[in-house]
Formats: C-alpha cells, sequence, structure tokens
C-alpha cells in the first residue's frame, strides 16, 4: 500500500487509464463472460465498466482540491486540510452486474491510494478474476488489489473482523448479514460504506463522493513566518 498511495495522483491516473485500456483490448472476453452469467445486455455492460475506470481515473489528480481546504485560523499561521488514503479496503461486490457493479466499487477505492481485498460475486465471479488478470498485465503494482472467490456468508464476516483491515465497503452484502458486519467492523472502528441504491447503469452510481467515503482528512499547521 505505502508503494501505490506515494505515487503521484497524475501517476495513479494514468494507471488506472491503462486499465480501461486493457479491457478494452479483452472486451469479446468480458461479453462472453457476461453473456454466460446471463446479463441482458453484454456489451453495454462491458463499455459502462470501461467508463467507469476512465471516469474515476479522471479524479485522481483532483480529488485534493475538491476535497482539500485551506483553513482560516487566529494567528500567524498556514492551516491545511488533505485527504489521504485510510489504508486497506474491503470490497464486497454486489451479486449481480459482476462486473460493472465491482467496477463501481472497486475504482473509488483504489483511485486515492488505498489497497483493496475484493470478494467477487459468488453467483457469476469469472468476471472478476479477468479483471484480476487485467489488473496484474497492467501497471496497477501487484497488492493493490487482491480478488478472493468463494461463499459469500463464509468469507463476509472474516473481512469485517479483520483487524488489518481499515474499512470496507459492504454493498454487496446481503441484508441478513449487515448486521453482523457492523457489529465485527466496530471491534477496530472500521469504517461501513454502503454506496447510495442506484442504477449502475447511470451517472448516479458514480460520484466523487466514494472516493472520499475511503479517506481520512489531515490538518496541518505550518508557521507563516515573519
Amino acid at each position: 500500500q505505502p508503494g501505490w498511495a506515494a505515487k503521484t495522483a497524475f501517476n495513479r491516473a494514468q494507471i488506472l487509464y491503462r486499465v480501461a485500456e486493457l479491457m478494452e483490448g479483452r472486451r469479446s472476453q468480458f461479453e462472453s463472460e457476461l453473456k454466460d452469467a446471463g446479463a441482458k445486455d453484454p456489451a453495454k455492460g462491458v463499455s459502462a465498466a470501461i467508463d467507469r475506470w476512465v471516469w474515476y481515473a479522471g479524479w485522481a489528480d483532483k480529488i485534493h482540491q475538491i476535497q482539500g481546504a485551506t483553513n482560516p485560523v487566529a494567528g500567524p499561521y498556514f492551516n491545511f486540510t488533505i485527504p489521504e488514503p485510510t489504508g486497506v479496503v474491503g470490497v464486497v461486490a454486489p451479486q449481480d452486474q459482476s462486473l460493472l457493479g465491482l467496477v463501481s466499487r472497486l475504482a473509488p477505492a483504489i483511485v486515492s491510494g488505498n489497497t483493496a481485498v475484493v470478494l467477487a460475486s459468488e453467483q457469476a465471479p469469472l468476471p472478476a478474476v479477468s479483471l484480476g488478470e487485467v489488473l496484474a498485465t497492467s501497471d496497477v503494482p501487484g497488492g493493490v488489489v487482491n480478488i478472493l472467490t468463494g461463499s459469500t456468508e463464509e468469507l463476509v464476516p472474516w473481512l469485517a473482523g479483520h483487524m488489518d483491515v481499515n474499512a470496507i465497503d459492504a454493498t454487496g452484502v446481503p441484508d441478513e448479514l449487515r448486521t453482523q458486519v457492523e457489529e465485527l467492523s466496530a471491534e477496530n472502528v472500521k469504517r461501513v460504506h454502503y454506496a447510495p441504491e442506484a442504477d449502475p447503469f447511470d451517472n448516479e452510481a458514480q460520484s466523487p463522493y466514494e472516493v472520499t467515503a475511503f479517506v481520512e482528512f489531515k490538518t496541518v499547521w505550518h508557521p507563516m513566518g515573519a
């Protein structure tokens, strides 16, 4: 995580844009996998997932400008508030929209410099595995995105209770497990985030506030000098 977070915001944007390019190069494979998973319009799903990577890549070097601040203080000091990555984010992908839903949750989690442990859709994990291959052949450093497949019911409690996970995107957690996730997350004051309900194909499903859901804000005081 330190290596990914230490990259310049512009460099992270370039890398995530490269992920979108590689997905475009494997479009037919992703469309075939979504078709096998029962998607009604595989081509639309792949296009939307690619566009979502591009959209969030564009925010990599802008989120500091939008969410950071210069604060007025009484005294000869500069006072800045800047966003920093929170660390390791657990991402539970939605069961439906196994590609677009996953990208919509993963991209905002890592664009600021976080790393992610992703639990793929149990119903249709293959698109997530193929996305892992894309990430492995892109410039995303190894270990930034770690994709798990398996039983949601078995793996979600481990993800929520793990002390080295700093936040969890529980958007894909089934309703019957959400209370358990929140209780386990409270043990190490883990942030739990649920994305607002929206059609994943709609523009409302992408927001810079999904990026700031997984950042910490640091305020720095600095003497102004004479």
